[in-house]
C-alpha cells in the first residue's frame, strides 16, 4: 500500500498542520517496502561504482541519486548527467559551473567522480545520499497533492544551505533564479507578475533585491538563515497562492453562470 502524505486543508494552515505532523508522516512514507527496498539495493552497490560512466548504466542507481537533488526529470538524459559528474566542479569551465541550476553542482561535487578516488567510496556516503533522497520524495508526495507545499518544503531545505554558502550575494541571488521551485516561491511570495521572467537578468536581481530590503529590511538571501524570516517567506507565498487560487476559481466560477445564465434567455 502506498502512502500517500495528509494534508487536511490547504493554505498556509495546512502547512502548519503538516510541519507539525512531519516526523510521524515522513517515518510512516520512508517505511514503505518501496523505498526500503530503493535505500537496500543504494546501500549495497554504490559503493562497487567508479566513474560517471558505472553509475549512469544502472537506472536503479542513477534514480536514487538523482532524487536525492530533486532532479529526478533528468534519468533519461544520461549522456548530460554524466558530463556534469565526469567534469566536477574544480574548472571554472566544467558543465556544473556553466549552469545556472546549481543543483547540478551540489550533484557533481557530492560524487566527485573527476578526483582519483570518488566520494562514493566513503563509509557515510550513503546515509548522506539516502537522507536528502528521503526528504526529497517525500516533498514529491507532498506535492502529487499540493504543489505549493511541495514548493515550500524545498525553500526550507534549500534557503538555508543556499545562505550558509561562500558565494557572493548576488551569485546567491542568480542562484535562486535558475532554481525553478525556489524562484516561484520568492516571486509569488514578492508579488511579481508573471511577464517577470522575460525581463533581463540582472534587471530580475536587482528587483529582487529591492524586494527583499522592501519586505523583510535586507536585500540579500543570506538573512534567510533566520528561521523566522524563513517561515515568514513561506507564509507569504502560501497566502499568496491560496488567494490566487481562490481569485481562479472564482472567476472560473463566474464565468460558468454568466453561460449559464445567457443559455436560459436563448
Amino acid at each position: 500500500m502506498t502512502f500517500s502524505p495528509v494534508l487536511p486543508i490547504g493554505g498556509y494552515a495546512g502547512y502548519a498542520f503538516l510541519k507539525r505532523t512531519m516526523a510521524a508522516q515522513t517515518s510512516a512514507f520512508t517505511a514503505q517496502a518501496s523505498v526500503k527496498r530503493d535505500e537496500a539495493y543504494f546501500r549495497e552497490k554504490i559503493g562497487t561504482i567508479n566513474t560517471a560512466e558505472e553509475l549512469v548504466k544502472d537506472q536503479r542507481l542513477l534514480r536514487v541519486s538523482l532524487a536525492a537533488f530533486g532532479l529526478e526529470d533528468d534519468v533519461p538524459n544520461k549522456y548530460f548527467i554524466r558530463k556534469v559528474l565526469e567534469d566536477g566542479t574544480l574548472k571554472a569551465d566544467s558543465l556544473a559551473n556553466k549552469l545556472t541550476d546549481k543543483r547540478y553542482a551540489k550533484l557533481a561535487t557530492a560524487f566527485s567522480f573527476n578526483l582519483s578516488t570518488p566520494r562514493t567510496k566513503l563509509s557515510d556516503f550513503a546515509d548522506k545520499i539516502l537522507k536528502d533522497y528521503e526528504s526529497k520524495q517525500f516533498a514529491v508526495a507532498v506535492g502529487q497533492q499540493n504543489e505549493d507545499m511541495r514548493f515550500a518544503l524545498n525553500a526550507e531545505q534549500e534557503l538555508p544551505a543556499l545562505a550558509a554558502s561562500s558565494s557572493s550575494a548576488s551569485a546567491k541571488w542568480y542562484s535562486v533564479l535558475g532554481n525553478g521551485p525556489l524562484r516561484t516561491v520568492f516571486e509569488k511570495a514578492f508579488g511579481l507578475p508573471s511577464a517577470f521572467g522575460a525581463i533581463d537578468i540582472d534587471k530580475q536581481v536587482e528587483t529582487m533585491q529591492r524586494r527583499a530590503d522592501s519586505l523583510f529590511g535586507a536585500n540579500t538571501v543570506d538573512q534567510f538563515s533566520d528561521p523566522e524570516k524563513l517561515d515568514t517567506l513561506v507564509r507569504k507565498f502560501l497566502i499568496r497562492s491560496e488567494v490566487e487560487s481562490y481569485s481562479l476559481g472564482m472567476s472560473r466560477g463566474q464565468v460558468a453562470l454568466t453561460l449559464l445564465q445567457n443559455s436560459s434567455y436563448s
